[in-house]
């Protein structure tokens, strides 16, 4: 694809396998494919990695903060359980919106490796008295049941998977933890945006199709409980309609048991 700004007339001319076109600049279309490479370059540059969550490093897309905090609080989940560790921004992230919505929770933090300098910064954290750590592989059976046992029958339970972002990983981990998902609640697949990201510098080919967005849309397909959606915006009075996201194909909400 080649775009071509033109600030002077006010257009985006667009050369892609579609064929040529010329859209107005200041239009919904023009805003999310400029978007969409603006997505590609941050990532390369690694501009996620500039953020943090009340002193944790979170490692995450502003607008997907944003998006993550708009489910959490329409679900109001009583638990929150992550694969993925890293610093723990998100776990703190998860925590104070469970704090600040004044619910008594836990959330559930699953790494194969959590290391000792983060180990020592999340325990000592203000709100690490809502969080728990698991050490192991996510989708090993010893780890389900580890985490299994710090949830309680009559909670309301929300995942999210940002581990090993392998298709073949990502669905071992939706089958392993999707029994535990409240109807009505959500089963998150992250970093669905490695399948835009496989021509990038710092990307790999083979990121097209060995993504998570193919595993949750694959799971989607044979999971009848599970519908595969963004969640509705509670607020827009814009014409824009999807999010800029690096969870693309990422939501899916239990609608039955």
């Amino acid at each position: 694809m080649k775009l071509t700004i033109d600030t002077v007339a006010k257009t985006l001319k667009v050369e892609d396998e579609v064929g040529n076109r010329e859209l107005p600049l200041y239009s919904d279309d023009s805003f999310e494919l400029i978007s969409h490479q603006w997505l590609k370059i941050g990532w390369n540059q690694k501009y996620p990695y500039t953020f943090s969550w009340m002193g944790r490093p979170i490692i995450q897309l502003p607008e997907d903060v944003i998006r993550i905090q708009e489910v959490i609080y329409r679900v109001k989940p009583t638990v929150i359980i992550e694969t993925g560790v890293a610093h723990g921004g998100s776990l703190v992230l998860y925590a104070s919106l469970l704090k600040a919505m004044g619910i008594v929770g836990t959330i559930i933090g699953v790494d194969i490796l959590i290391r000792p300098s983060n180990r020592r910064a999340i325990e000592s954290h203000e709100l690490a008295s809502s969080i728990k750590l698991i050490q192991g592989d996510s989708a090993s059976a010893e780890t389900i049941v580890k985490v299994k046992a710090l949830v309680k029958q009559d909670q309301k339970v929300l995942v999210i998977l940002d581990s090993c972002h392998t298709r073949e990983h990502v669905m071992k981990e939706l089958n392993a933890y999707s029994p535990l998902v409240t109807v009505g609640s959500y089963i998150v697949a992250t970093d669905g945006s490695m399948k835009d990201l496989h021509d990038v510098p710092s990307g790999n080919p083979e990121w097209r199709e060995d993504n998570p967005a193919v595993a949750a849309e694959d799971f989607a397909r044979i999971n009848s409980q599970f519908l595969l959606e963004q969640p509705q915006w509670p607020f827009n009075e814009s014409g824009l309609k999807r999010n800029i996201t690096h969870w693309p194909s990422a939501f899916l909400r239990r609608v039955e048991n």
